[in-house]
């Protein structure tokens, strides 16, 4: 008996040895980042005092688990002797040490994505010369770990190009236009082999003129406003050190019919330094074509010296690409109608019918937060009585009668949906709901309310001209009518295609339409209803094309 047993205990062993054995995983391959340059103001620098260029060194683990072995991250210092002088920057003197020949850090645990590893100040050194080099490389060793390292090169002087802030109206009405003067200068050390200047402008402000050198786009999701419009100019020629320049072209900005809270930002960089384009960027034609520069090209030439481009720039005397960058706040007197479309529903106990619930803005403005990334309005949704909601849109929550957050969003009696960052002009938002009639009530009365969100609930904003179609009714089984043998839903916004459950929007204006009930799977409730009624059905969806409007789809942004 005994000798069966162990026959047994051995058996199992084996059949369990591949499951106990540790799996050893290939080591992870983590690589180390940093800029690919640094340029260095020569010592002491315009102010009289050494002049700190900061520069960060990062780690990036792209695996799916945290490595939890301790890291040792080493800087050589050796190759900056006589070049640049080496400091830790500020918070970062308890996780490394810096000696006269390295910088040492030391990590416990590296999460999964992209962690900073240190931060250095790096200045020229007292008796550097304008154009010496050295490189700052960063390495890594750890147990069970390959590092790649990253490679800094870091030059005294360069050049630093330097923009001016120009003079712009930012109180503006439809319409109005001004010109956009572009003065910038060279302050560093080395000159510059063409200057790329790039102007970004929100969907309310227009850059009339177009140039052969200037490439055109435009941010665009599924044809509504997204943002921002970027235009390119390569300005070709050589920018001297010392040297301040104007472009030489005329650039009209104009407030649009549209334009409300609106942005603006310009910048200069040496040419290959530009940032890239939007990804989903297309060709962009001119605000008005009668204004198109055909055949002509912009350039920028140089200007009488002045006392100098930092004055209207702070941080000219900093090797900085910060300082090649202006941006500029418009306000337009505008105003957008937010109105609310009104719904009414019909249907007897345990139908179950679809319905949009939203709003459209009648405008002439669009209304943007592309800074701040704020909601711009919310709406505000009471259902009615003897109604339960079975489907909640995305960016709806369900909140109790009085407005207070509650955990479950289905069957909520009242719920706030949100609009996303941008409202364009003339556009329409519906959001898709799903509701169950538990009991009939004669003439059940909602409302849908679009406004400012506040901690209570709704409020009118202050840019809409007309607080009395802020709201709207949510009748179901309004009186007279009775309970429907088919749930119907009548509304005021724009027909359109029932997308997926994540909201979309569309900015056609809005019309009258009439839609017939849908069951969850999509098909028409099935409420035994006689053949005729089946085809009256038939027909008031083929009045409205199939389906009711689609819901907006929320996105992240600010205020301009």
């Amino acid at each position: 008996m005994r000798k069966r047993i162990s026959l047994l205990a051995a058996g199992a062993l084996v059949a369990l040895g591949p499951a106990i054995t540790p799996a050893h995983a290939a080591d992870p391959v983590l690589t180390l980042a940093g800029p690919a340059g640094i340029g260095l103001r020569p010592h002491p620098g315009q102010s009289g005092e050494p002049q700190k260029t900061s520069v960060e060194f990062r780690v990036v683990n792209d695996s799916a688990r945290t490595f939890d072995r301790q890291s040792t991250f080493t800087i050589d210092l050796s190759a900056l002797k006589g070049v640049a002088d080496v400091a830790l920057a500020k918070g970062r003197e308890t996780d490394c040490k810096l000696t006269a020949t390295a910088v040492t850090c030391n990590r416990w645990a590296l999460w999964t994505g992209e962690s900073t590893v240190v931060k250095l100040d790096v200045s020229a050194a007292k008796d550097s010369k304008a154009g010496a080099t050295a490189d700052l490389t960063l390495t890594g060793t750890a147990d069970g770990a390959t590092f790649k390292a990253a490679t800094t090169k870091v030059r005294v002087g360069g050049p630093d190009l330097v923009l001016e802030r120009a003079r712009l109206k930012a109180d503006l009405k439809p319409g109005d236009e001004q010109n956009l003067s572009i003065v910038f200068a060279n302050e560093g050390t080395d000159p510059v082999d063409g200057v790329v200047l790039e102007m970004r402008t929100t969907h309310g402000i227009d850059l009339l003129e177009q140039y052969d050198n200037c490439s055109y786009s435009e941010d665009a999701t599924a044809g509504r406003p997204s943002g921002w419009s970027t235009v390119q100019c390569l300005l070709e020629g050589e920018y001297e050190p010392g040297a301040l320049y104007g472009v030489d072209g005329p650039l009209t900005l104009k407030a649009a019919p549209h334009a409300f809270m609106d942005g603006l930002t310009y910048a200069v960089y040496a040419a290959g330094d530009q940032p890239k384009a939007p990804k989903a960027a297309k060709n962009r034609a001119p605000a008005s074509a009668d204004k198109r520069a055909g055949g002509n090209r912009l350039a920028a030439a140089k200007q009488a010296p002045k006392a100098s481009a930092r004055s209207a720039a702070p941080q000219a005397n900093d090797l900085d690409p910060r300082n090649n960058i202006q941006e500029f706040d418009f306000t337009t007197r505008n105003t957008a109608d937010l109105v609310a479309t009104g719904v009414s529903l019909g249907g007897k106990a345990g139908d179950t019918v679809d319905a949009d619930f939203g709003f459209r803005n009648n405008g002439p403005a669009w209304v943007a937060h592309l800074r701040s990334g704020e909601d711009v309005a919310r709406t505000d949704i009471v259902i009615p009585a003897g109604t339960r909601v079975t489907r909640v849109p995305a960016g709806c929550r369900g909140v109790d009668a009085d407005g207070r957050d509650r955990e479950q969003a289905l069957g909520a009696p009242r719920y706030f949906c949100s609009t996303g960052h941008v409202v364009g002009e003339r556009e329409a938002f519906a959001y898709p709901f799903q509701l169950k009639i538990e009991k009939v009530v004669a003439d059940a009365k909602g409302s849908i309310t679009v406004g400012r969100g506040t901690p209570q609930g709704t409020t009118g904003q202050r840019w809409d001209p007309n607080h009395a179609n802020d709201t709207a009714a949510l009748v179901i089984n309004a009186k007279g009518t009775g309970p429907s043998p088919t749930p119907t839903a009548t509304t005021t916004g724009s027909p359109a295609p029932t997308g997926s459950a994540t909201p979309t929007a569309t900015a056609t204006p809005s019309a009258s339409a009439t839609g017939t009930g849908v069951t969850a799977g999509g098909g028409l409730a099935s409420t035994g209803s006689s053949a005729q009624a089946i085809a009256l059905g038939g027909a008031v969806l083929l009045a409205v094309g199939g389906g009711l409007f689609v819901a907006f789809r929320r996105k992240a942004g600010g205020h301009a």
